[in-house]
């Protein structure tokens, strides 16, 4: 069991019998009346997100969730295939349960397989990612316009916005949790 109190971005726990993971949490001490925490939770199976109020100090129950790194081998239309590099053992996970960072997977990438009483539950991607970029319109000289951006597809299918002096071929870093351009490596 864990209290309200406690609650942090990432901690998975259980409520009637679903699982949910806060997105985000805010612990409100109004001047009048008893505290209490504000949270915006997403289904872990549905992908859903709501919001949800809990009363400072109420007892939830935390789910028990392992993480396993493991290698993203291909994916095709049954999903994204990975496996542990120490048992061999093979995962498959669906599009959704991944979420949009699964524009950024690609093969043998290493990453955290999220489990719960043995079964898939999700992944977490690494922070920032480098891919190549395989089309953009090119970049002229002269064109310095500071915030000014186009299109770039990246080597998974991924379509981020990119500067303009960024080229086809330029292997970049993107930053998975908002599909952001960081630099070019």
């Amino acid at each position: 069991m864990i209290s309200s109190n406690d609650l942090r971005n990432g901690i998975t726990i259980v409520i009637e019998g679903q699982l949910w993971t806060v997105i985000e949490f805010q612990h409100v001490k109004p001047g009048k009346g008893s505290a209490f925490v504000r949270t915006r939770m997403k289904n872990v199976k549905t992908g859903s997100t709501v919001e949800r109020t809990f009363r400072a100090g109420e007892k939830l129950e935390r789910a028990t969730v392992d993480n396993r790194e493991m290698q993203m081998l291909y994916n095709d239309s049954e999903g994204y295939h990975f496996m542990d590099k120490e048992t061999f053992e093979n995962v498959t996970l669906q599009r959704d349960l991944i979420g949009g960072p699964a524009d950024f997977l690609k093969d043998g990438m290493m990453v955290e397989v999220q489990f719960h009483d043995g079964t898939p539950i999700g992944c977490d991607l690494p922070a920032h990612v480098e891919l190549r970029i395989e089309t953009t319109d090119p970049g002229f000289k002269g064109d310095t316009a500071q915030g000014t951006t186009k299109p770039a597809t990246l080597e998974t299918g991924a379509v981020v916005n990119v500067p303009l002096f960024v080229n086809s071929g330029d292997v970049i870093r993107i930053d998975t949790r908002d599909r952001r351009y960081i630099g070019r490596v």
